[in-house]
């Protein structure tokens, strides 16, 4: 099997130096070059074309997006964004994953070289997710970390088991996603309308990119889209999703359905855990509850998804032909614990025929 060709696009030479040392190092994986900015980008693009982009979205000459634009008109590439963990960096960076990117690399402001260093294996793993992804056209084999760490359940939150409470006229649908999941989350949540039930909405995402992500949503949907807090109220109409860097726990309390939000160790290697959601959504909903798992790579939620199943919830996955990255859904439907499937386009409907 032929290496995966990366091209780095970025303005910090600390940034060119350090990715490119790391990515030398990793089996399977070949820089192809690392250039300062996207017009010398497409100047070595006409040489040879990468499989993967590793681009920054704030850089001089031409900034990142119209760059990723220009990429996903032209000739369909997986990108990854590398950002800057900032309330701006945010913003600029959802813009960028509308426009087709599949995923987030956030790096911070001070500290770089180090966090780049520790961030090795999240970069390479990223990389192998993305040269396997299905990128689109605008308008018009799963890798494990290279460094094994230990793989928690849901356990580490909170425990299996225990009934839920008995049916109430009460909605909740729980969603779990990741790569590819932003632009399959607009497409879903943009399709509702104002009275479709109440939403809860894992998305693997860094800290203080979900706040804008949620910002968005809410501009462009009929339903209100928030990043959740402690005691939000589940209610037809919104959506609430999980703060990056913290699990989101659905609970009740008599007839209403509300969230908190928690600290805690990664679960299936991520917080939020779409695993911990749809635990969390089994033991207090049961058959009150829909759960549909979506675009990503992994196994994120497919026991939560099989949890959810077995107390009587309805449970949906998103098909291969419209997944960006069909891991998730793949491996829930693997065990067991999927009810049917269905396109991206198909969802919406589904999500407001359970809710009547």
């Amino acid at each position: 099997m032929s290496a995966i060709k990366v091209l780095i696009v970025d303005d910090s030479a600390v940034v060119r130096q350090v990715v490119t040392g790391i990515l030398k190092e990793a089996p399977g994986i070949e820089v192809l070059a690392s250039v300062a900015d996207p017009l010398l980008a497409m100047e070595r693009m006409k040489q040879q074309w990468p499989d993967v982009i590793l681009l920054d979205v704030e850089m001089p000459r031409m900034d990142g997006i119209t760059f990723l634009r220009k990429i996903m008109t032209e000739r369909p590439t997986p990108v990854i964004i590398c950002s800057t963990l900032t309330e701006k960096g945010a913003q600029t960076t959802l813009e960028a994953m509308s426009a087709g990117a599949v995923t987030i690399i956030a790096k911070p402001k001070l500290g770089l070289k180090q966090f780049l260093s520790e961030a090795a294996t999240e970069l390479i793993t990223a990389i192998k997710e993305a040269a396997g992804a299905r990128v689109r056209r605008l308008a018009a084999a799963r890798s494990e970390p290279l460094q094994v760490q230990p793989k928690l359940t849901a356990d580490a939150i909170l425990p299996a088991g225990g009934k839920a409470m008995t049916q109430t006229t009460e909605r909740v649908v729980a969603i779990g996603t990741s790569t590819g999941g932003t632009q399959a989350l607009e497409a879903v949540l943009t399709a509702l309308p104002a009275n479709s039930p109440g939403i809860v909405i894992v998305q693997h995402m860094p800290e203080k990119f979900t706040a804008a992500f949620a910002q968005r949503l809410d501009s462009l949907c009929q339903i209100t889209v928030r990043e959740a807090q402690n005691n939000d109220r589940v209610l037809p109409g919104r959506a609430l999703i999980a703060p990056g860097g913290r699990h989101m726990v659905v609970k009740r309390s008599g007839a209403q359905y509300y969230v908190e939000v928690v600290d805690g160790p990664l679960v299936s290697r991520h917080r939020p855990s779409v695993d911990v959601l749809f635990r969390s959504t089994a033991k207090a909903a049961g058959k009150n509850a829909l759960g549909i798992i979506m675009t990503g790579m992994g196994d994120d939620g497919a026991r939560g998804l099989k949890e959810m199943h077995e107390t009587g919830a309805r449970t949906v996955a998103q098909d291969e032909q419209s997944c960006v990255v069909f891991g998730m859904p793949k491996e829930a439907i693997k065990l067991g614990g999927v009810d049917e499937q269905a396109s991206l386009d198909a969802i919406p409907a589904l999500i407001l025929r359970y809710g009547r």
